[in-house]
């Protein structure tokens, strides 16, 4: 077995394994920058029309796994650099981590978990096996010894994904969601489920689960995995996430029409890739990472996924070196993670404005994220124009090529909303300007968002809503739980809850709502499926933030400005 200088045996044999299976199944091959782009001299591309009020998903964030049971725990400062948002800085905002097969094992990942939530990112976890005694062997194939969770533990399974929850909750990580099995298609070497398993598990076992359930981790984003349960109202209603791994998905493949069909309140996350390989020190193979580049592209906009999660964080072909400095891999990962936070929207862009040119943007309030990927031998003049907004004033980008990585460059000026670049050759750029006075956009979980009909008096013209507002501190963040009850006579369709954090509070992440920005003023909005409030009846939402030592909670709450109750 050809093994890296690391060598973990459980970790990297998966990998190799997984390259093999793949070849055997004909999987799309992936060309590398240098076979797949055309040399050209310096062309001049199409207009990228962007539209600051045309929203797509909600970003979760951006971010990759550790896993210290196979390749050692982050050292403090890898920490800081993974999560960290400043120069030099990953910005990750979303740490994977598994769930032990015991509870001795809980607690090899809960440092690093603990400082992600410091520095504001989301954590989620996904189990390989459940726990020896709930797993029976049987024949697969030519496997004799292939493992399967027994039916009559079903129950006793979901109450140890409630331990593990509560168990991270205990210790200051409220885990965003948790799934019910990695890669449950390809288990050679862990737990298989069928996709009537599955759907079993969600429909008889999962509502008792105390976090958002995750499932079913395909992969490589197989949709007969994932399609019974789009199908299945009562698996679907238990189901909050998504998620999909993308190991020789084509991008033909990225899209996925039955989720945009039946989806509507649900995420759609990417929870684990590496791309294009994992040879050993290709995290700085160059033109290579350009691929990354447009692999989180394509991620974002043919597939509309919410979430981007690496593989291993700290790897020779991750993100992060083995020495703790980010690789070109990662440079390409940061051209999104640092800039583009969680609750950001994308928008409408023209995605490929010339060839091997990709463009995508994204809106968090009045700023908005302009990611380029020249892919071309040769420099690009390239047009952004921003719709609706006569905007002007600088513009601050940042380049990654060959020789420069995440680099801040001059300030550059856009005027009355358009912006001429020029894209360096085998290049990504990150623009970052402020669209104020422009129309917001209505961020939504799925890729499209109802229109609203905002009251501007009391429902029925009686009292003012009713709010209550419960927190949950520990010592550098706490969770916030929220309910609106409609205390008038008439329907309330759409709406938009607004309140101060007190100072040095700042939300990561939202459940149930989407809110903007992230502290100060902050307006907290629906998403598709709870945005009407009959009277008497009542939404509940919630969201996980950061505090510097204030855990004071916001005196007065309006809804559709109207002054609120509060309970």
């Amino acid at each position: 077995m050809n093994q890296d200088q690391n060598a973990p045996v459980v970790g990297e044999r998966r990998l190799l394994s997984r390259r093999t299976i793949l070849t055997t199944m004909g999987a799309v091959p992936v060309l590398t920058v240098a076979a797949s782009v055309m040399r050209a001299t310096e062309a001049t591309a199409a207009t990228a029309n962007i539209n600051p009020s045309a929203p797509r998903q909600t970003i979760r964030g951006f971010g990759a796994m550790t896993h210290a049971a196979w390749i050692g725990d982050l050292t403090a400062a890898q920490r800081d650099t993974a999560f960290g948002t400043g120069e030099g800085r990953l910005g990750f905002s979303i740490l994977r981590i598994p769930v032990g097969e015991t509870q001795a094992d809980w607690s090899r990942d809960l440092a690093t978990a603990k400082r992600a939530v410091e520095l504001g990112a989301t954590v989620f976890a996904s189990p390989w096996n459940p726990p020896a005694s709930m797993i029976e062997t049987f024949t697969r194939g030519s496997q004799t010894n292939a493992k399967r969770l027994r039916y009559s533990s079903y129950g006793a399974y979901a109450q140890y994904l409630n331990d593990f929850s509560t168990y991270m909750r205990n210790n200051g990580v409220n885990l965003y969601s948790i799934s019910v099995q990695n890669e449950p298609d390809y288990a050679h070497d862990w737990t298989w489920w069928t996709s009537a398993e599955m759907v079993r598990f969600l429909r008889e076992n999962a509502g008792s689960i105390n976090t958002r359930v995750m499932a079913p981790e395909s992969f490589q984003y197989v949709k007969s995995m994932s399609d019974p349960i789009l199908n299945d109202p009562t698996a679907l209603a238990n189901v909050d996430i998504i998620g999909a791994h993308l190991y020789g998905t084509s991008y033909a493949n990225f899209p996925y029409p039955l989720f945009r069909q039946k989806g509507a309140g649900k995420e759609l996350w990417m929870t684990e890739v590496y791309y294009p390989n994992s040879n050993t020190n290709s995290g700085d193979a160059w033109p290579e990472a350009l691929d990354v580049g447009e692999h989180v592209h394509r991620a974002m906009v043919d597939a509309e996924f919410q979430a981007y999660v690496w593989w291993y964080l700290r790897r020779s072909y991750g993100p992060m070196r083995e020495d703790g400095q980010i690789s070109k891999r990662g440079a390409m990962m940061v051209h999104y993670s640092r800039f583009v936070r969680p609750g950001y929207v994308r928008i409408d862009a023209t995605a490929n404005p010339a060839s091997n040119v990709y463009v995508s943007a994204y809106r968090g309030g009045d700023t908005v994220v302009i990611v380029a990927v020249n892919k071309n031998t040769s420099s690009v003049s390239q047009q952004f124009t921003l719709s609706n907004t006569t905007a002007s004033g600088s513009v601050s980008n940042w380049l990654t090529d060959g020789s420069r990585t995440v680099a801040p460059q001059s300030a550059l000026t856009m005027s009355n909303g358009s912006l001429t670049v020029t894209l360096p050759a085998r290049s990504v750029m990150t623009f970052v300007t402020n669209v104020s006075g422009s129309t917001q956009p209505t961020p939504s979980a799925t890729p499209t968002a109802p229109p609203t009909v905002v009251p501007t008096t009391p429902p029925g013209g009686g009292t003012g809503p009713r709010v209550t507002y419960a927190m949950n501190t520990w010592n550098s963040g706490f969770t916030a739980s929220i309910g609106i009850t409609n205390t008038g006579t008439s329907t309330i369709d759409g709406w938009t809850l607004a309140f101060t954090l007190p100072s040095g509070q700042s939300i990561t992440s939202a459940w149930n709502a989407t809110y903007s920005p992230a502290s100060g003023q902050v307006s907290v909005r629906n998403v598709s499926y709870n945005g009407t409030l009959a009277p008497g009846a009542t939404v509940e939402f919630g969201f996980q933030a950061t505090h510097t030592g204030n855990t004071a909670e916001p005196t007065a709450f309006t809804l559709n400005g109207i002054p609120c109750t509060v309970a």
